[in-house]
């Protein structure tokens, strides 16, 4: 037998990244000047924040949250706002460490968002107002603002 063949090869098990749950983690929808501002025939201003967080919680897993904030306003007066945190929980194994990060602060996020936009869509539905559509974001962008901001904050 040669040498090659007495050593066992030693092989990485693949790289695995599953999608186990997308649900609702906080919803909220408050309306501080019903009944009203269903008078109002004016088209209101929107105010969008958009946010992001992950949380390892067992071996393998991780929570990726993307919240939103959307007020919509009429001059002074708040219309409505709605406070949606949609989750999903993701299985990761064997992703090298520098490839985790962009994959929880992009990919997840980017699952998660549709979820979200209909979410939000539907409760404002279900709250007595046209619907409101969040335009599609770049989670990629997004993640390298955060990066520069953290880059520039150590220095």
């Amino acid at each position: 037998m040669s040498d090659a063949q007495e050593q066992p090869q030693q092989t990485q098990a693949p790289a695995t990244f599953q999608i186990e749950k997308v649900y609702v983690k906080d919803l909220s929808l408050e309306i501080p000047n019903a009944p009203k501002v269903f008078l109002e025939q004016a088209q209101p201003q929107l105010e969008v924040r958009i946010d992001t967080a992950a949380d390892g919680f067992a071996e393998g897993y991780y929570e990726v949250t993307v919240s939103a904030t959307v007020t919509a306003r009429l001059g002074e007066r708040t219309l409505f706002l709605v406070e949606a945190e949609q989750a999903g929980i993701f299985a990761v194994r064997n992703v090298p460490a520098q490839e985790l990060e962009p994959l929880l602060g992009i990919a997840c996020p980017t699952v998660i968002f549709p979820y979200l936009r209909e979410t939000i869509s539907d409760l404002v539905v279900r709250g007595g107002f046209p619907p409101v559509l969040l335009a599609p974001l770049s989670f990629e962008a997004l993640y390298l603002q955060r990066q520069q901001s953290q880059i520039e904050v150590a220095r």
